[in-house]
């Protein structure tokens, strides 16, 4: 994975610069970054729990396609509920910004700035996992189409 360049310390300076020596406005921008990673693991949650959900539904049919078809679906559904796993205890874990406080202001940035960072590593192997289980699911709905008995 590409690295930012910066690290927490870096970035601590640089956004200390870029607001003009503000911790508020500094928190306040760290906080928007924080929504991101909210609104896109909270779009990997919806998107898994349709997958497991319509699986639960035409699962059985595309599993009785064929061996591939039910290896596939079980690897998909498996990797997809490891994901969901993840991501409820991992980015949807809630510690509040206001919890970091530290000894300076400067090292309150940090400690807020290395949870992002932990978020942002946790969506990473969630997504990871649920486009990999969602490889897997689709798959087995192509081998059901081509395949299977309608």
């Amino acid at each position: 994975m590409p690295k930012s360049g910066l690290d927490s310390n870096e970035e601590v300076s640089h956004l200390l610069h870029l607001f003009d020596g503000s911790v508020g406005d500094c928190i306040r921008f760290l906080h928007g970054q924080f929504q991101v990673i909210q609104n896109r693991s909270q779009a990997l949650l919806t998107l898994g729990a349709l997958t497991l959900t319509i699986t639960g539904f035409s699962g059985p049919k595309i599993a009785d396609t064929n061996v591939f078809a039910r290896y596939s679906i079980a690897i998909g559904i498996f990797l997809v509920l490891c994901s969901l796993v993840i991501l409820l205890l991992g980015t949807h874990r809630i510690n509040w910004v206001t919890q970091a406080k530290r000894e300076t202001d400067q090292a309150t940035l940090r400690a807020i700035i290395d949870y992002r960072n932990e978020k942002t590593r946790f969506y990473r192997i969630e997504l990871l996992l649920l486009v990999l289980g969602l490889t897997f699911y689709v798959l087995s709905v192509i081998t059901y189409l081509v395949l299977g008995q309608f």
